[in-house]
């Protein structure tokens, strides 16, 4: 366990790291114990996994432990679907619960045992006031509240009113139990808040054992004690909440209270991290689900083809802060960069082919190239790559009438293909309309492997594709989901307008070079020149693969500020 003032190795210090290690100095805890506590109402988001990697990322690093605990008192938004992918998202990212895996629900008998407690101390009240008449009754931020008129209820009238809202026997939103606080703090959260609602719902863990269910300020205090969590770490929203954390923690005298912590969420540009409108780009089919590559869910991230380790080291990258701010998307896309950068193989691709017929070159054979599968890592080993006369190469590599500073292929000029041979453009064959359809070269047998003969200067090298051993693919060419840096922000009311058009683009009748073929769904890759990919999880097959562009090679969009 490491007690120093100095940071771990490769960790940025940050105030909570200086709070735990403190505590630990001081002998305040002689271990930590964070918790995870997500709602199984959505999918995890990127703000998410700040949270995960911060909580997780302490316990292991401080030689404790961190809870996985399902924040589950709702039982009209949740669903076990959303836990399984939550714990899925929480270990792909590489963190472990162990044993310590809780459920909010598990405490639903002590949350009420301690509410009776509350009640018999004069301290909460069953209040039949509608949803309506209370918030006419809370006040504002420049006035006090009012006090409801069945805040005088007698500790018996309570009692016996609130085990008759648990037998059934009141509609919901007839009754509520409230805390009895202080209707006049300039807290509005301290105003008598609500602690227990009647929904007569299914629970999906517990059935319908109960039909009142705790709130989460209530539940999520108390959760945090019974499991002995030493720091509990919220986000800022979570800040005005605290005093209720501690009124509630000091009125039952709770043997463990833990200290709530709050820092700054993540707010990603390009994209939206609220769960509501997460919830309408899936509902309203503007996306293609919860796993769409273009959100900024786990599941759509990882589909996208980002690694659990960009994710980790873009967490470490913004670090932990207690101010509210914009973090640029091209941070978490440089992130992915630089991982892939390292670990991902080279192949080549060609996603807009255009027919090169090489002439001279012998009708019918082949031939077989050494291409290094990673430039800077021998351990990578290689492959073979198979050439023939008919090629395929990118249609932006040609230019007819070249434009200046364009070093690639254009009628007299030379280029290397990769690995290959140099060659020369002869001529070029139109279509009807006037469409270059094939393009006509002849080639220096001499360089083979790219190398000149005569030691001439070639300026420009392309990648290509054997027309013969090429396998047809699908490529999907993902961008930001939105084309301004706040969607929703002040000078735009609806988020939906800022949806970017260009987001998508679906090229068919891609082809690849046969290794790719071998391809499993953990395959990530650089094409050369084009970009960093991996297989779709969802849509491809063997018989027809479908490749996600993760990220671009270079950040395109501060390139076209520039």
């Amino acid at each position: 366990m490491t007690t120093t003032e100095t940071p771990l190795p490769g960790k940025a210090a940050n105030f909570i790291r200086n709070i735990v290690t403190d505590d630990l100095k001081s002998g305040k805890h002689k271990s930590i114990v964070t918790r995870f506590p997500p709602e199984p109402n959505g999918y995890l988001h990127i703000g998410h996994a700040k949270s995960i990697c911060l909580n997780f990322g302490l316990a292991r690093d401080f030689g404790g432990r961190c809870h996985l605990r399902f924040d589950d008192t709702n039982p009209t938004k949740e669903d076990i679907e959303y836990e399984d992918s939550i714990k899925e998202n929480v270990k792909w990212l590489g963190f472990d619960w162990g044993e310590h895996m809780y459920y909010a629900s598990s405490y639903f008998e002590q949350f009420y045992q301690h509410a009776l407690k509350l009640i018999e101390k004069g301290l909460a009240y069953v209040d039949s006031l509608s949803a309506d008449e209370m918030r006419a009754l809370r006040g504002t931020l420049n006035e006090p509240g009012k006090e409801s008129p069945y805040r005088s209820r007698g500790v018996d009238e309570n009692l016996d009113l609130f085990r008759r809202m648990r037998a059934g026997e009141f509609e919901e939103g007839s009754q509520v139990l409230r805390l009895k606080i202080d209707m006049a703090s300039p807290n509005i959260n301290m105003r008598d808040p609500v602690i227990y609602r009647i929904r007569k719902v299914e629970h999906h863990r517990t059935g319908d054992a109960w039909c009142i269910y705790p709130m989460y300020d209530y539940a999520h205090c108390i959760s945090d004690s019974i499991e002995g969590i030493t720091h509990s770490i919220c986000t800022l929203e979570f800040e005005d909440h605290r005093p209720l954390y501690d009124w509630v923690l000091d009125m039952l005298e709770a043997p463990c209270h833990p200290q709530q912590i709050e820092f700054a969420r993540l707010n990603l540009s390009y994209t939206v991290m609220s769960k509501r409108k997460l919830l309408e780009l899936v509902q309203e089919k503007l996306v293609d689900g919860w796993d769409d590559p273009r959100m900024p869910t786990l599941v759509g991230i990882r589909r996208r083809g980002f690694t659990p380790e960009s994710i980790r080291a873009f967490c470490e990258t913004i670090g932990v802060g207690k101010s509210d701010s914009f973090i640029d998307m091209s941070i978490l896309e440089d992130a992915v960069r630089e991982d892939l950068n390292i670990r991902a193989p080279r192949a080549m691709a060609v996603l807009r082919p255009l027919k090169l017929v090489i002439e001279g070159y012998p009708e019918g054979e082949a031939d077989e190239f050494e291409g290094a599968n990673h430039p800077n890592d021998p351990a990578m080993g290689t492959r073979t790559v198979p050439f023939s006369k008919t090629v395929y190469i990118e249609r932006d590599d040609f230019q007819e009438e070249p434009a200046k500073g364009f070093f690639r292929l254009a009628p007299g000029r030379e280029v290397r293909l990769r690995y290959a041979y140099i060659i020369r453009c002869e001529s070029v064959l139109k279509d009807a309309s006037g469409e270059i359809v094939e393009v006509r070269c002849s080639y220096d047998p001499g360089s083979r492997g790219g190398s000149a003969p005569d030691g001439r200067k070639i300026k420009g090298t392309i990648h290509w594709v054997s027309a013969e051993h090429a396998i047809d693919a699908e490529v999907r060419l993902y961008d930001r989901l939105f084309s301004t840096p706040n969607p929703g922000g002040k000078n735009e009311p609806d988020y939906r307008t800022s949806l970017n058009p260009k987001s998508i683009e679906v090229l068919t009748g891609c082809k690849m070079e046969p290794s790719l073929a071998a391809s499993t769904l953990d395959s990530r890759y650089q094409f050369e020149r084009l970009g960093y990919f991996c297989l779709d999880s969802k849509d491809s097959c063997p018989q027809a693969p479908v490749f996600n562009r993760t990220a671009t090679l270079r950040d395109s969009w501060n390139e076209q500020k520039r």
